[in-house]
């Protein structure tokens, strides 16, 4: 039996290093900079603000994250932060920023990505 950190862990950690070479770096920039944008925009504009900018970083840590939340997709998740009452909603959202502490950890930790890293906008 795990804990939930190490199953987040564990499928981050699986995500991050099956990326290739050349997604790594926008991709890790991305992973540190959502869980700031959820706690100041909040979970379901960030999401929106992912999917609305239709780069191949976002759509990858979008999918990579439903997934490790236990959502069929990306487009699962987002429908459900849209259509979530509200309880549901912040558990989520705590949940959510749980996962991303991993996603951060690893794009630090094996993509040595800083949070200096542009990422187009």
């Amino acid at each position: 039996m795990q804990t939930r950190d190490q199953r987040y862990a564990r499928r981050a950690y699986e995500q991050m290093t099956a990326l290739p070479e050349g997604d790594r770096a926008r991709y890790g920039a991305l992973a540190l900079k959502l869980p700031v944008l959820i706690r100041t925009a909040g979970l379901a504009q960030a999401v929106a603000f992912v999917e609305a900018r239709g780069k191949r970083e976002g759509e990858l840590l979008l999918e990579h994250l439903a997934q490790t939340l236990g959502f069929s997709g990306r487009s699962h998740l987002g429908a459900t932060v849209r259509e979530a009452p509200v309880m549901v909603y912040l558990s989520l959202t705590r949940r959510t920023l749980a996962a991303l502490v991993w996603y951060k950890r690893f794009a630090q930790s094996l993509f040595k990505v800083s949070g200096t890293e542009e990422t187009d906008g």
